[in-house]
């Protein structure tokens, strides 16, 4: 049965400005240390990252709470498979949220030009 979904969309320009203003202080506050290192090895590094920035906006709104309910952005993080599908690792209070609303399945697709980047995301229930 399907719990939530929730989309985004991102405007990678204006991403891109505020990781120029900000640097890693903004970075850090929003991204493992993972998916810095992914996005860093891209020559477009805000495109990746606004795909990621997505993907967790877009798993607080399936989950009906929003930003700043308890969710922490670092507690959301996009890894890729080997055949480069994403996925969401879920830690500290999102993977409480999960557990404690008995979702068993969470789906993830991510799209990006390069000038936007959207996800979605599915939450299913047993």
């Amino acid at each position: 049965m399907i719990y939530g979904i929730g989309i985004d969309l991102v405007d990678n320009d204006r991403l891109a400005r505020i990781i120029a203003k900000w640097g890693s202080k903004f970075l850090q506050r929003v991204f493992s240390e993972g998916e810095i290192n992914y996005c860093e090895k891209h020559a477009q590094a805000s495109i990746n990252y606004g795909a990621r920035f997505a993907a967790k906006e877009s798993f607080v709104k399936a989950l009906g709470i929003g930003l700043g309910r308890g969710v922490k952005l670092t507690d959301i993080e996009v890894v890729n498979d080997k055949n480069g599908k994403p996925d969401l690792v879920l830690w500290g209070e999102a993977k409480a949220q999960i557990e404690n609303r008995n979702i068993v399945q969470v789906h993830l697709s991510l799209t990006h030009t390069r000038s936007f980047a959207s996800a979605i995301v599915l939450l299913e229930k047993k």
